[in-house]
């Protein structure tokens, strides 16, 4: 599974998530600060990345264009507000679980959430 984390998240989460074998690239490291979400969402279906994001209002509705316009699309997951956005390594975490429930990848087109691991 390979991920792309929206600017609205810190690189730090794809350092945690890369240093447990998790393929995580940033926007931050991409140099992709400051595109459209349009952009961003196609940026990362071409690369073959699900994207990882805050933002929910605008990538729910760019899905359901993606859809209707036939345009790649390799999922796009949200970080839901229980999971703080300075708590990287919970994020990270939450991920790294994610990967594990989808290894090879997502359905293209899904949207989903992001869900804190509770402690065993």
């Amino acid at each position: 599974m390979r991920f792309c984390l929206d600017e609205d998240l810190s690189h730090r989460i794809a350092e945690i998530c890369r240093a447990h074998g998790l393929d995580v690239v940033s926007s931050h490291e991409c140099g992709r600060d400051g595109l459209s979400d349009e952009d961003q969402l196609r940026l990362a279906a071409a690369d073959g990345r699900c994207f990882v994001t805050r933002n929910y209002g605008g990538f729910a509705a760019l899905t359901h264009t993606f859809l209707e316009m036939g345009w790649p699309h390799q999922g796009v997951v949200f970080v839901p507000p229980s999971l703080s956005n300075d708590s990287f390594a919970d994020i990270a975490a939450a991920l790294l679980e994610y990967g594990q429930e989808y290894p090879e990848r997502v359905p293209s087109y899904q949207v989903d959430y992001l869900r804190p691991v509770l402690e065993r």
